[in-house]
């Protein structure tokens, strides 16, 4: 019966030394899993592929940045271009009048204020000697010191020196700065001609992106595209109107103080101080002072006291009416989204920061639900109170 009840064991096996023997238990347990090759393979293969493309963008980093800017501008200038199309203009040739609308304004800004720059340089040129016989009265005045037009025109001497030094290394390196000039020049045919696409087959390439998605996902794509439009091109009027209005007050305001170039400079402020974030209103400020500065310190004090004065009407007046119906975003969000597209794409990244922002805005108030708040969640709630026992000395006689 013992021997009955014994379980067969293994069949023979070769062992290593050509003898045979039974095989281990273990031996099943060591063999590796089947999908492990193939997972190994998978794993190898999507790494690479995470390489390669990262290599890819690096190197066309330029050109994405290029589309970005592009498809901004084209979501800018299209509501434009459907106000045309609806009136029976063809998008190719309303696109091409608000380009050349832009092209002109553009144009007509920089003339301008290349206008006002040479006006000034040569006003200093002209009035260079009484100003420094000005200053050396004031400073011997003022400080007790006996300084001449001798000193001051040998200190210029050594300054003219290292200024001539400088500019000659500048001009050794011209090759470079041709080369960098020539790229920028490059990058800004490019965005213009993207953006022209963009824009005047603007409905055939929404249709290409959504051709490509399942009927379910393209009504979310045409949302999210219409948002886009929406609030670039609110943010876009918005900042026009603003610049118009703030150019109209400081022209005003440097027509009465008598400074000279107000056209040129209300033009400045106006631009400058709209559609540069964050610093814009600082940089825009300190051209008109610095110019009335330079002929009357009273009235840059006077033209100061304005700049800060309409800044806060501005703020809490004007910007809340116009932007109610077309962009709305708390001052600390569009800073700090200004300081996130800074670090993450340079000055294209501030400048496309506010636009973005606004679209994702838009798309978390539409998609992302919001509750009223209700009494019972403002109020605090209530202490609990503490009862404790009294003792045997407390209690009250009977």
């Amino acid at each position: 019966m013992a021997a009955d009840d014994e379980t067969p064991s293994r069949p023979a096996a070769p062992a290593p030394g050509g003898a045979v023997g039974l095989l281990p238990p273990s031996w099943s347990a060591r063999q590796p899993p089947r999908w492990l090759p193939r997972a190994l393979l998978y794993t190898v293969l999507s790494i690479a592929g995470l390489v390669a493309t990262f290599w890819v963008l690096g190197k066309l980093q330029s050109l994405l940045t290029v589309l970005l800017v592009s498809l901004f501008l084209a979501f800018a200038i299209e509501p434009a271009v459907n106000w045309l199309a609806a009136r029976g203009v063809r998008r190719g040739a309303g696109t091409g009048l608000v380009f050349g609308m832009l092209l002109l304004v553009t144009s007509a800004f920089v003339w301008t204020l290349g206008a006002l720059l040479v006006n000034q340089v040569t006003t200093m040129v002209q009035n260079a000697p009484d100003f420094v016989e000005d200053l050396i009265d004031w400073i011997n005045t003022t400080f007790h010191q006996d300084i001449s037009g001798d000193d001051l025109t040998e200190y210029a001497s050594e300054w003219s020196s290292s200024i001539e030094g400088y500019l000659v290394g500048i001009a050794g390196n011209v090759w470079g700065i041709g080369t960098v000039a020539v790229g920028a020049l490059f990058q800004v045919l490019g965005v213009l001609l993207f953006t022209f696409y963009f824009a005047a087959d603007g409905p055939r390439f929404r249709s290409w992106v959504c051709s490509l998605l399942p009927p379910a996902q393209q009504k979310h794509v045409l949302r999210a595209w219409d948002i886009a439009v929406d609030k670039t091109g609110g943010y876009i009027y918005s900042r026009a109107l603003l610049a118009l209005c703030s150019a109209i007050a400081h022209y005003l305001a440097l027509r009465v103080f008598e400074v000279n170039s107000a056209f040129a400079l209300a033009l400045w402020v106006g631009v400058v101080s709209q559609f540069i974030p964050t610093v814009g209103t600082y940089l825009a400020g300190a051209l008109p002072v610095l110019v009335a500065l330079a002929h009357n310190p009273i009235s840059a004090l006077w033209i100061l006291l304005f700049i800060i004065a309409y800044q806060q009407f501005e703020n809490y007046v004007l910007q809340p009416r116009i932007t109610a119906t077309t962009l709305d975003m708390h001052p600390a969000v569009a800073f700090g989204a200004v300081i996130a597209g800074a670090a993450l794409l340079g000055p294209t990244g501030a400048l496309l920061a506010i636009p973005v922002t606004a679209t994702l805005q838009g798309f978390a108030g539409a998609y992302v639900r919001r509750y009223q708040v209700t009494e019972d969640a403002e109020a605090p709630p209530p202490k609990k109170r503490r009862w404790r026992r009294r003792s045997t000395a407390e209690e009250p006689r009977r």
